[in-house]
């Protein structure tokens, strides 16, 4: 019998990305982590979204892979995103 696997989504906003070698540094530190099934990193957005068994890992551990490829993060509410700054996102 097969079990439903009920996977997590975590979006995660990443900092210190600069380049496409950035984005492949971060997909392959969390395509690393154990129960991590799929990963999309947007440069352009500074975003990782991660999708996750959450009996396997958990969103502590897919930040903490992140900061030990070398990058800041903090993770994001779907929901609501960051307030824009600056004088170029009015």
């Amino acid at each position: 019998m097969e079990r439903n696997i009920i996977m997590q989504t975590e979006h995660l906003k990443v900092t210190g990305m600069t380049c496409s070698g950035c984005t492949s540094t971060v997909t392959h530190a969390l395509n690393a982590v154990s129960g991590v099934s799929d990963v999309k990193v947007s440069l352009p957005a500074g975003e990782a979204t991660v999708q996750y068994d959450e009996r396997l890992t958990s969103p502590e551990q897919l930040k903490s892979a992140v900061k030990g490829a070398g990058y800041g993060v903090e993770a994001t509410n779907t929901a609501q995103k960051p307030q824009a700054k600056g004088c170029c996102c009015g």
